[in-house]
C-alpha cells in the first residue's frame, strides 16, 4: 500500500489497485450493505451505526434454539452459557481499549455507564468539585457532567468547566487544555474528555490529558464512543482511570448495542472504591446464597448491576470475533491510508464551498471527516443520498464522512469524490 500521499491519483483505476493491495479487503464481505438502485450503497456512516455482521444472526439464532430447547437450564446447558455470557467478551474488549482483562467488562449502555462511573469516580469536596471537559462535547456528556453536578449540591456553571477551540479554529489545543487544569487544579476533581470529538473526529491525546489530570490532583476518564474500534488504544499503560464506550459505532453490534465500560486495576480491585451495589457484581463464589452484604468482585465486574443482556449481546460477539482476526493495529494502518485518500479527492473539488474541520495530523483524527459547508449543506447531503451515498448530517452545517477500515474500500471513496463532484 503506498505510503506517500503525494502519489494519490484521483482515478477509479488507482483505486481498485489500492483495494488490490489490500489485505483487509476480504473483510468487507462479512457484512450486509444498504442496497440503492440493486447495488450497495455508499456507506460511510459507521461512526453513526456500524453494518450488520453477516454471523450475526447465526449467533443470535443460535441463543434463541438455546432458549427453545432448554429453558432456564440454558444458564448452564447453551452453547454459550447464559450464566457466564458476559465473559465471553473480556478478552476481546481488553485487547481492543489496551486493558487486561480484569479492568473491562460489556454491560449496560454508554451513558448509563457514564454515570455509573461518575457515581464512582466523581467524589466532590467543598474544595476539589470542579469538572473539566471539552466544548462541544456530544449532549450525552454534557447532560451527564450538569446533572451529576446538581445532585451533589453544585452550581453547573461554576463547577463544569469547558476547554473550547480558539477563535477561528475548530479544534483544542493541547496547551490550552493544559493551562485549563492548571488554572482550576486546587479545586479540581475530576477530567472527562471524549476520545474522538463525535462533531469534528479530533481524536484527543488520551496519554497526556491524564498525565495533567493526575498532576493535578484530579481523577481521568473517557467517553470512547468514537474511539474504540477507531484508534489504536492503552489505557492501562496510560494509567486512565475509568473510561466507558458504546459498540453500535464502529464495533458493528447493532442499534442499542450493549456498553462497555474499563476500570484501572488499582480502582477495580480496591474494595474502598464506591460504586452503586447489584446482584452480579457480588463475588461470584457466594452470589447464590442469597445474603445481604456486598461483596464486590475485585474486578470491573463489580461494577454490573444485572445478568448480562444475552440477546443483545449476541451480536456484539459477531463483530469481535472479526476484530479478533484482523487486530487493531493492521485497522489503524488501513484506516490512515484510506481516510488520507479520502482527504485527498476531497481537496480536489473545487465545485463545492466547504472546509474540512477535521485535523490533517493522522495522529490527531481516526477515520472520519467533518466538511463544514459555507452554504446549503443539506442540500447536498440530500443530493448525495440520493444517489446512493449513507453519510451523516450534523447541525448547523457538517457532513460526516467515516470511511471505516474493516468494510469500506478505495473505491467507495473514490465513487463518493465522482458523486460530489458531479453535484
Amino acid at each position: 500500500m503506498i505510503n506517500n500521499s503525494s502519489a494519490y491519483k484521483a482515478s477509479r483505476q488507482f483505486a481498485q489497485e489500492m483495494d488490490d493491495a489490500d489485505q483487509l479487503s476480504t473483510f468487507r464481505n462479512q457484512f450486509y450493505f444498504p442496497q440503492h438502485n440493486k447495488r450497495d450503497a455508499i456507506y460511510l456512516c459507521g461512526n453513526s451505526l456500524g453494518l450488520q455482521p453477516k454471523a450475526a444472526r447465526e449467533i443470535i439464532d443460535q441463543e434463541l434454539n438455546d432458549w427453545a430447547e432448554f429453558g432456564v437450564e440454558g444458564h448452564f446447558q447453551a452453547k454459550r452459557p447464559w450464566f457466564a455470557y458476559h465473559t465471553f467478551f473480556t478478552e476481546s474488549l481488553a485487547k481492543l481499549v489496551g486493558a487486561n482483562v480484569k479492568e473491562v467488562v460489556a454491560m449496560n449502555t454508554l451513558t448509563v455507564n457514564l454515570h455509573l462511573l461518575m457515581l464512582s469516580f466523581y467524589r466532590p469536596t467543598k474544595q476539589r468539585y470542579k469538572i473539566i471537559m471539552e466544548a462541544g462535547a456530544f449532549p450525552s456528556d454534557m447532560y451527564a457532567m450538569e446533572t451529576q453536578a446538581i445532585m451533589h449540591g453544585f452550581d453547573p456553571e461554576k463547577a463544569v468547566i469547558e476547554v473550547g477551540p480558539r477563535k477561528g479554529e475548530h479544534t483544542i489545543r493541547i496547551e490550552d487544555i493544559e493551562e485549563t487544569i492548571e488554572k482550576h487544579k486546587k479545586n479540581l476533581a475530576l477530567v472527562v474528555f471524549g476520545g474522538v470529538n463525535y462533531y469534528t473526529g479530533q481524536f484527543f491525546d488520551i496519554k497526556k490529558i491524564t498525565e495533567l489530570a493526575h498532576k493535578a490532583g484530579a481523577l481521568a476518564g473517557f467517553d470512547l464512543a468514537h474511539a474504540t474500534g477507531n484508534k489504536v488504544l492503552h489505557l492501562h499503560e496510560w494509567n486512565v482511570d475509568f473510561a466507558c464506550w458504546c459498540s453500535y459505532k464502529y464495533l458493528n453490534s447493532g442499534p442499542g448495542a450493549v456498553g462497555g465500560i474499563f476500570v484501572h486495576e488499582k480502582h477495580a480491585k480496591d474494595s474502598k472504591t464506591f460504586k452503586l451495589a447489584g446482584w452480579w457484581g457480588h463475588d461470584e463464589k457466594t452470589r447464590f446464597k442469597m445474603k445481604k452484604g456486598f461483596k464486590p468482585m475485585k474486578t470491573a465486574e463489580s461494577w454490573q448491576m444485572s445478568n448480562a443482556q444475552v440477546m443483545n449481546m449476541a451480536a456484539h460477539r459477531a463483530s469481535l470475533d472479526l476484530f479478533d482476526k484482523v487486530g487493531m493495529d493492521k485497522l489503524a494502518e488501513k484506516s490512515l491510508h484510506l481516510t488520507a485518500y479520502t482527504e485527498f479527492l476531497l481537496k480536489q473539488l473545487s465545485n463545492l464551498k466547504f472546509e474540512i474541520i477535521t485535523p490533517s495530523n493522522p495522529l490527531e483524527r481516526g477515520c472520519q471527516l467533518s466538511l463544514l459547508f459555507k452554504a446549503k449543506g443539506k442540500e447536498v447531503f440530500d443530493k448525495l443520498q440520493s444517489k446512493g451515498v449513507i453519510a451523516d448530517w450534523r447541525e448547523p452545517n457538517v457532513i460526516r464522512i467515516a470511511p471505516v477500515p474493516m468494510y469500506n474500500s478505495f473505491v467507495d471513496v473514490y465513487t463518493l469524490y465522482e458523486i460530489m463532484k458531479s453535484v
